[in-house]
C-alpha cells in the first residue's frame, strides 16, 4: 500500500464533473483506490460515492492505493488532485 496526504485546491470540490473525472482516472487501474476524509473511507472509483463524500475545496484528504499497479496510480489520482481536477 502507498499512500499521500494533500489538500483539495479545486474550487468546487469533488461535485459531479470533477468527481467524474477523478472516477474516470482512477479505473484505469487495477488496484484499489481510497480517499481517506474526515474518518470516511471512499470509493474513488465510484463516482456516487465520492460526490455523496461532500469533500469541499481546502478539506485535507489522503489518498490509499493497494495493488499491482499502486504507485502509478496514487501518482496519476494525486496528480490530478493536486491540478484541479481541471477545473482552473
Amino acid at each position: 500500500m502507498v499512500s499521500r496526504k494533500l489538500q483539495v485546491v479545486n474550487p468546487t470540490g469533488l461535485h459531479l464533473r470533477p468527481a467524474g473525472i477523478l472516477c474516470q482516472t482512477s479505473m484505469k487501474f487495477k488496484s484499489k483506490i481510497i480517499i481517506l476524509h474526515k474518518n470516511k473511507e471512499i470509493n474513488a472509483k465510484s463516482v456516487l460515492n465520492v460526490m455523496a463524500s461532500g469533500v469541499k475545496c481546502g478539506a485535507d484528504i489522503e489518498v490509499q492505493c493497494t495493488g499491482e499497479d499502486e504507485a502509478e496510480a496514487l501518482e496519476a489520482v494525486c496528480h490530478l488532485i493536486e491540478t484541479g481536477l481541471e477545473e482552473y
